[in-house]
């Protein structure tokens, strides 16, 4: 298939780096803080009962699903209160979590074929989670970054698709939006208009009944390659919207 891709939009969890080490060090960087500094709320709240009342946070606060700070703090703040400890604690407690949350394993494949497709067009992270790309160390490779939080709503929502293409100065069908998850990145770049490239890592059967995407990689070398074979030569790299910051400052989206 060949077909005009003016810039990108690249999802982050478990399209760059694996998320689940990442889950299982914060919690366990968040228990070993709380025995530090908070032994009450550590004896409370042991691994599994802090990630079961982060569990009920998520499912009781459905209108807080674009904005993983906030049920973070949600979280934190009803174990410190319940285990009686200062609510003091509550931000150093959020920076210990944040720290870990970006300290990434990056798959084989993703630092060289990023740094490859974003030699030939502009990349903007396009995410529902919380990493901060500053922190990570690799924002110097993408035109901007924009989080669920920031924009107010999560993929696989068609607004924060078109926001996205606005700020990079692209039709909707000039934009190829690349992740691994079917709904959120997918389907959702395709009912938002956008073509779709599914990074299926561990060689899934694909179980969409009305969408397929237009393409499928099981790296992103892969798709650097298909960058290479159909844009031979970069196109003109389109003018983000006038206004808009290079990048989002993502200090405060945590999952």
């Amino acid at each position: 298939m060949s077909f005009t891709v003016r810039a990108i939009t690249l999802d982050l969890d478990d399209t760059l780096w694996p998320f689940a080490p990442i889950g299982a060090r914060i919690d366990q960087v968040l228990h070993d803080w709380m025995l530090e500094h908070s032994p009450a709320t550590a004896a409370m709240y042991p691994v599994a009962a802090m990630r079961e009342l982060r569990e009920r946070s998520f499912r009781e606060h459905p209108h807080l699903h674009h904005d993983l700070s906030a049920l973070r703090r949600l979280t934190l703040r009803e174990a410190l209160e319940a285990s009686g400890a200062s609510l003091d604690l509550l931000e150093p407690a959020y920076e210990a979590f944040y720290a870990a949350r970006n300290q990434v394993e990056y798959y084989p494949d993703a630092l060289d074929g990023l740094a490859r497709i974003a030699a030939r067009v502009p990349v903007a992270a396009l995410s529902n989670g919380n990493a901060d790309l500053e922190r990570v160390g690799i924002a110097h490779l993408f035109a901007f970054q924009l989080g669920a939080r920031e924009h107010g709503a999560a993929k696989p929502q068609a607004s924060i698709f078109h926001a996205a293409c606005a700020r990079l100065g692209c039709g909707h069908g000039e934009v190829l939006h690349v992740g691994d998850h079917i709904e959120m990145d997918v389907a959702g770049a395709a009912r938002a208009g956008l073509r779709s490239c599914w990074i299926n890592r561990e060689d899934r059967t694909w179980q969409h009944g009305e969408i397929v995407p237009d393409l499928q990689f099981t790296t992103l070398t892969a798709l650097a390659d298909w960058l290479d074979a159909h844009m031979p030569d970069r196109p003109t790299a389109p003018t983000a919207a006038a206004g808009a910051p290079a990048r989002a400052d993502n200090r405060d989206h945590a999952a």
